[in-house]
């Protein structure tokens, strides 16, 4: 007898304890989350790239979703159901613009915010494309034009959350003086390499930017978009390019298959030229996407990274 009302006291103290806790906790939030008492605004991001700008401004004063993967390709990128979701029900939406989100840009465009709405033409690279004359969109190469996207950024959080307006100014002009000093390191880091030898052979042409801040010739098969066809001529203008200027190494990108560099590579040996191909874990360059974790996971580390693999082996 005294076992069983033992048990039933021990029931009745276990039921008491969940229901104060239920009574603590807020019921889920639009995005399917629970909430605490913090309440936080919900951002929905659709790159990594622009994860990164939040977290740098914001940091935990709100929940970040993100739309695409870190580590895969905004060109070829399908919006699912559950992205839809997170756009739908956010407080804030972020997103590039200049077409990089290209099969999502007509919901992006009638709830999100574009972090280029104010660049300005002549900071914009136009480029042809298959006889049609296209903005290239991979502007965070250029450090400069990425600073005025996190700016952006911030000014967007500022109206989300006015009362943390002062410490988003700060943070940004904390970190606008670190991409500052990373334009002057890379700049060092470049001029490493011989200026006969200043010429970066990647898959797609998304370094542009990179190209005309650092002054390097840049030579792609494939066009701003992966989603574009690479013809057999681009591919064997290209071996002629890499052949005629001698060059010693040839990129391969995370975000894309390194076959068509394999490829050069070989057309080169038939023209009597050897050219290293250089590719693996830890040996791609980053273009449309962070890496997912460790090395070029944040956008300051994705850019230093991509510079100490083109100097070391074009130096």
């Amino acid at each position: 007898m005294k076992k069983r009302i033992s048990r039933l006291a021990s029931f009745l103290l276990a039921l008491v304890l969940l229901v104060g806790c239920q009574a603590k906790t807020k019921p889920a939030d639009k995005t399917g989350a629970d909430k605490t008492s913090t309440d936080k605004k919900v951002v929905t991001v659709t790159t990594s790239f622009i994860y990164d700008a939040v977290k740098e401004i914001a940091g935990d004063k709100v929940d970040i979703k993100l739309v695409i993967p870190y580590g895969e390709d905004p060109h070829l990128y399908h919006a699912k159901p559950e992205d839809l979701k997170k756009i739908k029900e956010a407080d804030l939406v972020l997103y590039h613009g200049l077409h990089f989100e290209g099969k999502m840009v007509d919901v992006l465009e009638k709830k999100g915010h574009a972090i280029t709405k104010d660049f300005k033409d002549d900071e914009l690279i136009y480029m042809d494309e298959e006889g049609s004359k296209v903005v290239d969109p991979h502007f965070w190469f250029d450090i400069d034009l990425y600073k005025k996207a996190v700016k952006n950024v911030a000014d967007e959080l500022a109206g989300l959350l006015p009362d943390e307006k002062a410490n988003f100014e700060k943070n940004y002009t904390a970190y606008a003086e670190k991409l500052d000093q990373l334009k002057t390191e890379l700049t060092e880091k470049i001029n490493q390499i011989p200026e006969g030898s200043r010429y970066l052979i990647t898959p797609h042409d998304a370094f542009n930017y990179f190209s005309r801040l650092f002054k390097m010739e840049v030579v792609a098969p494939q066009g701003v978009s992966t989603d574009s066809e690479v013809s057999n001529a681009d591919i064997e203008k290209t071996a002629e390019f890499i052949v005629k200027n001698k060059i010693k190494a040839i990129f391969t990108e995370s975000t894309t298959n390194p076959e068509k560099m394999k490829k050069l590579q070989e057309i080169c040996k038939a023209k009597g030229f050897e050219v290293k191909v250089v590719s693996g874990e830890g040996q791609e360059l980053y273009s449309d996407s962070l890496a997912d974790k460790g090395e070029g996971h944040t956008y300051i580390d994705m850019y230093r990274q991509n510079v100490d693999l083109i100097v070391n082996n074009l130096k």
